[in-house]
């Protein structure tokens, strides 16, 4: 097996096609066709099923083989990392997927330390719902992601991050603050606002609804916290997310929070990686980062000079 072809068959894999994996890879197609077939004689078995002209599928042989190209490719970039030590320069590419209220809210200061600590280091970041982060993760297109506890399977690491829970969002002064241990028949005595049908928070609570037997009313599909307070705001019914409390936007004056936990568990954001990952030494630093400002938001202290921070960088880390 060849260095060319591992590169090939993970770009077919990753674009879905042999033309734009060719077109990506600046070779032409039958090249590219001919460096596949080359490596299907070379393994015994066949990688795609070819489905009509252009349509390919994936076997069960390709996908055991494109999750050993992307072990494969992380070494290769841990080794240009250690390479690129000796010789005295820290060059890479670090790629982030997250939920817009984390990357909005959460995310920005310690992403500015990370750039002004490792200006040659490019940065990927990725706007994205938590429950499709875990593909994104899997498949090697992004280093790391920001998902809910809950939801990641066992075969990816986990680092806890920040406390989430379910909150209703109202106006100040709405009628429902006044109610302790609100249930679910108090809720939809009012339109809602909820996020887009797949989103966990929406899940969660359909299923509550559904296992009560009980209808509701949706106002408005809001996958932006931002959104949904103004649309809140200006009375078009009660939002409800899965969402930290510390949010500054939820304090805003004329908005009230509550707190919904007997009816929805709270959870924890986490930041998520593949077991497997090996870290380069600036994705530690990375990582390291985050945590570490994750931490200061509980209380502790940071210290900044001459447009850099300064903080304990204690965590361990895949090696």
């Amino acid at each position: 097996m060849e260095w060319q072809q591992i590169i090939g068959f993970y770009n077919i894999v990753k674009l879905g096609s042999f033309t734009r994996a060719s077109e990506a890879l600046f070779r032409t197609q039958p090249a590219l066709s001919l460096q596949i077939k080359s490596l299907e004689n070379e393994l015994g078995c066949q990688l795609f099923e070819r489905i009509g002209k252009r349509g390919i599928k994936i076997t069960l042989a390709g996908e055991i083989l494109f999750q050993y190209c992307v072990k494969t490719l992380d070494q290769q970039k841990q080794f240009m990392d250690e390479l690129n030590k000796i010789k005295g320069s820290i060059l890479g590419h670090v790629t982030m997927a997250a939920p817009f209220f984390s990357l909005y809210y959460f995310l920005l200061p310690p992403l500015e330390m990370f750039k002004q600590q490792f200006p040659k280091i490019e940065i990927t970041i990725l706007d994205r719902p938590a429950h499709s982060i875990i593909k994104l993760i899997r498949d090697g297109d992004i280093e790391f992601g920001v998902s809910m506890e809950s939801i990641v399977p066992k075969d990816l690491t986990i680092f806890p991050w920040k406390k989430i829970e379910g909150l209703l969002i109202m106006p100040k002064g709405h009628s429902l603050s006044k109610i302790k241990n609100i249930s679910l028949k108090d809720i939809i005595n009012y339109p809602l606002i909820l996020p887009p049908k797949g989103y966990i928070a929406r899940m969660r609570l359909e299923e509550k609804f559904e296992k009560e037997g009980i209808n509701y009313r949706i106002a408005m599909e809001s996958s932006n916290i931002d959104l949904t307070i103004n649309f809140v705001k200006r009375g078009f019914g009660i939002g409800f997310a899965i969402v930290s409390r510390n949010l500054p936007v939820l304090h805003e004056k004329g908005i009230g929070i509550i707190p919904i936990n007997h009816l929805i568990q709270e959870d924890r954001a986490a930041i998520i990686i593949r077991k497997d990952k090996v870290l380069a030494s600036y994705e530690k630093a990375f990582l390291q980062i985050i945590l570490a400002f994750a931490k200061l938001s509980r209380g502790k202290s940071i210290h900044r000079s001459k447009g850099s921070y300064s903080l304990p960088l204690d965590q361990t880390f895949p090696t």
